[in-house]
């Protein structure tokens, strides 16, 4: 700024001059996109530019085009967790995503029923939830197409789904019932079920938190903790006179307000902090109705949302401030009506779905700019507050078109005042005439690491700190240029001058107390402000209330927080054309006119919040007392002595700013350089030690790993060993019903050679009595002797007869039980050579498995011995390099290094005759397992051979046996039995040969298995000693590289070669 003060205000006056809009000349055109039959394309083919009619970037509509052409109407939308991307479903369950910055859209399903509701914020980015008209809801990916789950539990349509801020779960809400959903595994994990005379309205997660809120038709809310499902509180039942009938829902960001509405236009704020009604806000009276509510988020509040959008019966959504309850900006019309809408997270974009079917996108910053157009002139009406005495008149604020007026506080208001009151920053909108709480060092930094850049305003910022040292130290630097930055946000160069004007001319003498308030400055005005109006004086120093109270205030902010952006332009073209004492002039005289509400407040609080807040205040008559001031104040007290003239900025170059304690900047300087190298030191331990943790738990993980592969051998093994166990007792569950089966046999047998030789005696008895019946004539002529004689013969032949097949019974008898004795004792002998057999292989393995651990162990000892060995030589080497060049100052140090080495020298040759015992004892154990192996061979040999000469004994035990009985059945005569007896002997024969000759089968097939069982793990420990080998091998090499990076940053300097001595 290079001009003298009248054109400083010409350029002021020039400014507030071409801030309207020219009226003539048509609006630009809409831009419009036919999806048509395309399955993916571009939005649009020009973005508009922010000037666009009424904020509409694009208008999207759906046709087919045929015999009969007709449009596709959208039902809803939803944007993603970023912002950019957009999900929209029609009526014919097409769904659609539409790519904001990449300018793309692509249909992603067709379901072919309408969805009810959809839900675009999963912790997968690229799956989406949509509810349809059969009552389900369905899980789709965006990029494969695929369905990915389906649930099914309501029994009437899904109004509302809600997503976690995490995006693992999901709650769905219905009118008889709300489910919530594991997003993981896509079941149910519990059920909210209501009465029917009850109904739900709608449930949902409370963000940035585990609650969940549930709302009733009866108006009844309640909040549940999420992870107990346990009931945290309910809302109370709002003032009487204020009751409503809650239809649709919204909740801010940070999850602090809670707004309801319904069929009324009034609006219920409450905090769910204190759990109770802070506001109502009053709609104008057109809105009949509230259909939608949806809170319009902003980059920069934190969380804290103050724009809210409340679509009405009318299809027109107005966006109020629900703290100044100021009607920013409205969308919609009577001839375009909004059906729904949804707002962007990142606050960039608004989705609205038109009463025709089509779907508008508008920017945020094109209504933003519409709606901060000069306002027209408002007609204030001032209200007696003391007439409103029910609770719901002091909550009550009207939504107008200008800035809300608050009363005055006084004593009987205190407790109205601190529930209107909410500790809140402004919106994006409303900025131009708004300021926040403050801006500080800290919150920049955390918009520079969360943006990479600062906005615009904070340019200017950047260009005075680098002016001065001092501007980067001084908190309140932003304060004082935020107006200048918004009057030239176009032009940053004339803005950094004019502020650099201001800071030379009108801020004189502020920064020699530096980092205090400007004490000598506050002191004029306190003196001032004396001499003219001793009461208020007296009144502010009462209550304690300092010029840093209710002066600096308006110094650092330079008004823009306490008045209009007309009034402060007609203010600085007076400050810039008087001497700068006016300046300070002006601030008292603005005490003086709010001398009124001054002498009511009676707390500090209060005196705060009045000069940190815009009040009923007529400039005009402030200006005018601004020049009595100057005109009526003694010289000894007049500022204008101690402050310079105007003096505008050199040319050719910026004068040098050094009105301030160097020593304390300097120092400030100093300090905060420290702490970043600090900060840098400690982010790179930090990483490191996330490095190493990283390693470790991969190592962890790993080693895992192998522990559970080895606890799956185990159990493998062990589930082997179950399964031949219970073969085991199949068989011989199985070997037992095959002998009682062959006992059936034998008794049957037995039966049948007892039926087939009562049959043969019969028939010789009929014989014989044939024939004594054709001798009897011959008999009969015998005298009685010889008829007596041959019944003794008779007789005698019948006894001898039993005599021999009692004979014959009971060596059958002897001989089965002699074959049983025999076929038991082979068994016996033959478990006993199994189990002696599965002992002997146990050891073996056993002693094989302890020998192969303590030789993995020893050589996983010694690699990891010798990696340190390694590793301390090259470290050794590297220190030697750095010894070399420090060897004349560190002669001391020198010979601890020798012995370090030395000793290092001695651990590994102790670690070389310790590897070469392992290995010796690794032979003898080797050696012993083959002698054993041996040992084990000759005693299966000398097994072999002891079960070939019992075979041998038995059949010639059996032979002696049949010829024995064959030499008394020829005696006898009877040939039949001497057959039978023959057959059997064969057939005992073959089954003792058979019975051995299996159970070797068995225990060479049991021995294969345990061998191939053995190659098997000897495998597999093979495989995991050269994996660790391999692993070993990977840690050599990153301790080698990590040695050759350090040496390349720190290249040792080269001296005479030294030789290290043991």
């Amino acid at each position: 700024m290079r001009a003298a003060s009248p054109a400083a205000a010409a350029v002021g006056g020039a400014l507030r001059g071409g801030g309207g809009r020219g009226s003539g000349g048509a609006g630009p055109r809409m831009e419009s996109s036919d999806l048509g039959g395309r399955q993916q394309g571009p939005i649009w083919h020009r973005k508009p530019g922010p000037a666009a009619r009424r904020g509409v970037i694009v208008n999207i509509i759906h046709s087919t085009k045929g015999y009969h052409s007709k449009t596709i109407r959208f039902l809803n939308v939803a944007f993603d967790s970023s912002g950019d991307s957009l999900l929209a479903g029609d009526h014919q369950g097409n769904i659609y995503v539409f790519d904001l910055n990449g300018n793309r859209f692509n249909l992603v399903q067709r379901t072919m029923q309408a969805c009810t509701a959809l839900a675009f914020n999963l912790r997968r980015k690229t799956e989406f939830l949509v509810a349809l008209a059969d009552y389900s809801i369905k899980c789709f990916d965006t990029e494969t197409k695929e369905l990915v789950s389906w649930m099914r539990g309501h029994d009437s349509s899904v109004s509302s789904i809600s997503v976690h801020s995490s995006g693992r779960y999901a709650i769905t809400t219905s009118t008889d019932t709300a489910q919530l959903w594991d997003l993981d595994t896509f079941q149910r994990k519990r059920k909210l079920n209501v009465r029917q005379s009850v109904g739900i309205q709608k449930v949902f997660f409370l963000p940035l938190s585990n609650t969940i809120l549930s709302c009733f038709k009866d108006n009844s809310v309640f909040a549940w903790e999420f992870d107990t499902l346990h009931c945290k509180y309910r809302l109370p039942t709002p003032v009487e006179g204020s009751v409503l009938l809650y239809k649709v829902f919204a909740v801010t960001r940070d999850g602090r307000i809670f707004v309801a509405g319904g069929k009324s236009n009034h609006l219920h704020l409450w905090c769910l902090e204190s759990k109770q009604l802070i506001r109502i806000i009053q709609m104008p009276a057109k809105v009949r109705a509230v259909r939608h509510l949806e809170f319009l988020p902003d980059r920069f509040d934190g969380g804290s949302n103050q724009v809210l959008g409340v679509l009405s019966q009318d299809n027109i959504m107005r966006f109020i401030h629900i703290e100044t309850c100021k009607l920013l900006f409205d969308i919609g019309s009577h001839e375009e009506g909004i059906s729904t809408a949804a707002a962007s997270p990142n606050g960039r974009y608004i989705a609205s779905v038109m009463e025709n079917g089509s779907l508008n996108l508008y920017s945020v910053q094109a209504l933003a700019q519409e709606g901060n157009k000069p306002p027209p002139a408002v007609f204030k009406v001032v209200e007696d507050w003391s007439k409103c005495t029910s609770e719901t008149n002091k909550l009550t604020m009207k939504v107008t078109s200008g800035r809300s007026e608050r009363p005055w506080k006084s004593k009987g208001s205190k407790i109205q005042t601190r529930l209107l009151k909410l500790q809140v920053n402004t919106s994006l909108e409303n900025k131009e005439n708004e300021l926040p709480g403050g801006l500080n060092k800290k919150r920049l930094r955390a918009l520079l690491k969360g943006f990479g850049e600062y906005p615009a305003k904070y340019r200017t910022l950047s260009a005075l700190a680098h002016w001065s040292a001092i501007f980067a130290e001084t908190p309140y630097i932003p304060l004082l240029a935020f107006p200048f930055v918004k009057l030239f946000q176009n032009n940053q160069l004339i803005c950094f001058e004019v502020v650099a004007t201001v800071v030379v001319n009108f801020c004189q003498h502020w920064f020699e107390y530096f980092p205090n308030p400007p004490v000598n400055v506050l002191s004029m005005m306190e003196n001032i402000l004396a001499h003219h109006d001793k009461e208020l004086l007296q009144h502010l120093i009462k209550y304690s209330v300092t010029s840093q109270v209710y002066a600096w205030p308006l110094l650092e902010t330079l008004f823009s927080e306490v008045l209009t952006r007309e009034e402060w332009l007609k203010v600085f073209d007076n400050i810039f054309s008087n001497h700068p004492s006016y300046f300070l002039m002006i601030v008292v005289a603005y005490i003086i006119c709010s001398r009124a509400p001054l002498l009511h407040c009676n707390q500090t609080g209060d005196f705060e919040y009045f000069f940190h807040h815009r009040n009923n205040l007529d400039i005009n008559v402030v200006i005018k007392e601004a020049y009595h001031l100057m005109e009526a104040t003694p010289l000894d007290i007049h500022p204008q002595r101690m402050l310079d003239d105007f003096i505008p900025l050199t040319k050719g170059q910026y004068p040098v700013f050094n009105k301030y304690p160097k020593f304390i900047v300097d120092y400030q300087t100093q300090e905060r350089e420290r702490i970043r190298q600090d900060e840098i030191e400690y982010l790179r331990e930090r990483q490191l030690a996330h490095e190493l943790e990283a390693k470790a738990q991969e190592r962890k993980a790993e080693d895992e790993a192998w522990y559970r592969k080895q606890e799956l051998l185990r159990e493998a093994e062990e589930q082997r060993q179950k399964m031949l166990l219970e073969e085991e007792e199949k068989l011989a569950e199985q070997r037992q019903r095959l002998a009682a089966v062959k006992r059936e046999l034998k008794v049957k047998e037995l039966q049948f050679l007892d039926a087939s030789r009562r049959r043969f005696l019969k028939y010789q008895q009929d014989q014989r009595q044939m024939e004594l019946k054709r001798l009897d004539d011959e008999i009969a002529r015998k005298a009685s002797m010889r008829e007596q004689e041959t019944a003794a013969t008779v007789q005698d032949v019948e006894v001898r007869r039993m005599e021999l097949e009692s004979q014959r019974q009971l060596f059958e008898q002897h001989l089965i039980k002699d074959q049983e004795a025999v076929t038991k004792e082979v068994k016996e002998e033959v478990d006993a050579h199994r189990r002696r057999v599965d002992l002997e292989d146990h050891l073996v393995q056993r002693l094989m498995e302890t020998d192969r651990e303590e030789k993995l162990k020893a050589q996983i000892v010694a690699e990891e011995n010798l990696a340190k060995a390694e590793q301390k030589s090259i470290d050794i080497d590297w220190r030697l390099q750095v010894l070399h060049k420090q060897r004349r100052d560190d002669q001391d140090r020198e010979k601890r290094y020798e012995e370090i080495a030395k000793l290092l020298h001695d651990n590994g040759v102790k670690e070389a005759e310790l590897l070469k015992a392992m290995r010796e004892a690794e032979e003898k154990k080797w050696e012993e397992v083959i002698q054993k192996k041996a040992q084990l061979e000759e005693e299966q040999k000398a097994s072999a051979a002891a079960d070939k000469h019992r075979k041998q004994f038995l059949e010639d035990k059996m032979n002696d046996a049949l010829e024995l009985a064959e030499k008394l059945q020829r005696e006898d005569g009877y040939f039949e039995r001497l057959r039978d007896l023959k057959a059997r002997r064969t057939e005992r024969g073959v089954e003792l040969q058979q019975v051995p000759r299996s159970g070797n089968i068995c225990l060479n097939d049991l021995s294969a298995s345990e061998s191939s069982s053995h190659m098997s793990l000897d495998r597999r420990r093979e495989e995991l000693a050269c994996q660790e080998r391999e692993l070993m091998a990977e840690v050599r090499q990153l301790r080698q590289k990590l040695t050759s990076q350090a040496r390349t940053r720190h290249p040792p300097t080269r001296f005479q070669a030294t030789k290290w001595t043991p």
